[in-house]
């Protein structure tokens, strides 16, 4: 079950569950989704950069999230595998504290979890990077007016 509200919505809505039942709640800021043009236009132009180069999308994409995207340091036990968090990972280094062996990731949110501005941050490297391989792109106009429709939505 998901429920949307203000606190005092979600208070209302907790008095009301069942109080011998045992519930698991997750509480996240509440985000509107942003504009799927944006991403589509973000999976355009990997699209393009991957047929230029000769590589995969998903190679250009996590590329593409090292150099423009969001990011997350985290160490973790050297035995916990990273894969089972996110795909979207790279081993920063090894060291010993308290007689435990740790790993630390640099682990990279896929766009998927962006906001508008992180977003835009992104989608202006993916521009740039097709300009600098002679990929034509959105105008300049076109691109703040697909941010801006995207800022609708947060």
């Amino acid at each position: 079950m998901t429920f949307t509200g203000n606190k005092s919505e979600i208070q209302q809505f907790l008095f009301k569950l069942d109080k011998d039942t045992v519930y698991d709640l997750k509480i996240d800021k509440h985000r509107n989704k942003r504009s799927l043009d944006a991403n589509n236009y973000a999976w355009h132009l990997i699209s393009e950069i991957a047929n230029v180069l000769r590589e995969s999308k998903e190679k250009i994409y996590l590329d593409m999230l090292r150099d423009y995207g969001q990011r997350e340091y985290v160490c973790l036990l050297a035995n916990v595998e990273p894969n089972r968090i996110s795909k979207y990972y790279d081993l920063q280094g090894t060291f010993k504290q308290n007689n435990s062996l740790f790993k630390s990731y640099m682990f990279y949110v896929g766009t998927s979890q962006y906001d508008s501005k992180e977003m835009a941050i992104f989608i202006d490297g993916l521009v740039q990077e097709c300009k600098n391989l002679g990929i034509e792109t959105l105008e300049d106009l076109e691109i703040k007016e697909m941010i801006k429709e995207m800022e609708k939505y947060e």
